[in-house]
């Protein structure tokens, strides 16, 4: 199902990205997750900035599951106060480590298919894209496990 350069080029922009957790307010802007960016010479792209909230469970991303299109950007935003790291469940990408207050690099969406990702820091933190819909390990027993602290 996955190109080969394509599938590059999405596991390169999630491993700019990294997962999120714990902090802070959440903004109300948030439910936007597109906005327009400079594109290429085939027109027009969006970004999809997926916000790392710092809760727990399926509420540690904003929005979740996010809209991608294929070649389509999307670029993690760390609103926790800790450092978090994205990786796709289906191992094809990951993201660098985000500090608190950063951002991955943007990162071409190789297909426009359903997939889910974790954080590798707080594997209870799952996202997805597409309407597809993670969910958190049953034995998580750590910070940012869902229903925990």
């Amino acid at each position: 199902m996955y190109k080969a350069g394509s599938l590059l080029a999405l596991m390169a922009a999630l491993a700019a990205a990294s997962c999120g957790g714990g902090g802070g307010s959440s903004s109300s802007s948030t439910n936007s997750p597109t906005a327009p960016s400079g594109g290429g010479g085939g027109g027009a792209q969006t970004t999809v900035t997926i916000t790392i909230s710092g809760s727990s469970g399926k509420t540690a991303f904003n929005p979740n599951p996010a809209a991608v299109a294929s070649g389509q950007l999307v670029v993690f935003k760390n609103n926790d106060v800790t450092t978090h790291h994205i990786v796709l469940d289906d191992g094809t990408m990951q993201t660098t480590d985000i500090p608190p207050g950063g951002s991955s690099a943007p990162v071409a969406m190789g297909t426009s298919g359903s997939s889910t990702y974790h954080c590798t820091i707080h594997p209870s933190m799952v996202g997805g894209f597409n309407g597809a819909e993670a969910e958190p390990p049953p034995s998580c027993t750590q910070n940012y496990c869902f229903g925990g602290g």
